[in-house]
């Protein structure tokens, strides 16, 4: 699998290196960053078990943007692949510096890249839509209520 490192270029830019109407984000320690110039395709929170160790929390807050939006603007990040419940493999970047999540790839949809919200430079606009993978969330998680629950992974 080829990862964005190898395969995205850089966008049109601003005069102060920022792309038009884009997301930003990056991990702690600055080493790594990123932009997208589209809006998410959707946003959730993500309940499954990998997402669990992955954030270390009871689900991970995640927004989907088009890979061909998606630019890596410094910095090169690890990349960790594992085998989602679907059978698919999807790769998982972070920082080797900080340690921070930051994005993943998953093989079922080469055209999306997987945002992880604490990774913006303002996750405070995030308005999940769905809980997925009800099926392993945590009893002590406490869900909105007035988002819909989808019990596995439903057709995105």
């Amino acid at each position: 699998m080829k990862h964005l490192s190898e395969t995205v270029s850089r966008g049109p830019v601003t005069e102060d290196g920022s792309m038009p109407g884009s997301l930003s984000g990056g991990c702690a320690c600055g080493a790594i960053r990123y932009e997208c110039t589209a809006e998410p395709l959707f946003s959730l929170n993500c309940h499954c078990r990998d997402c669990q160790r992955e954030t270390g929390s009871a689900f991970a807050p995640i927004l989907a943007v088009l890979k061909a939006t998606f630019t890596l603007t410094r910095g090169s990040p690890k990349y960790f692949e594992l085998t989602a419940d679907s059978g698919q493999t999807t790769s998982r970047a972070f920082c080797t510096e900080c340690g921070s999540r930051l994005f993943g790839q998953p093989s079922s949809r080469p055209d999306i890249v997987t945002i992880r919200v604490g990774s913006l430079d303002d996750p405070s606009k995030f308005q999940p839509s769905r809980d997925i993978y009800t099926a392993s969330a945590q009893p002590w998680d406490y869900m909105n209520p007035n988002l819909p629950k989808s019990f596995k992974l439903p057709e995105i």
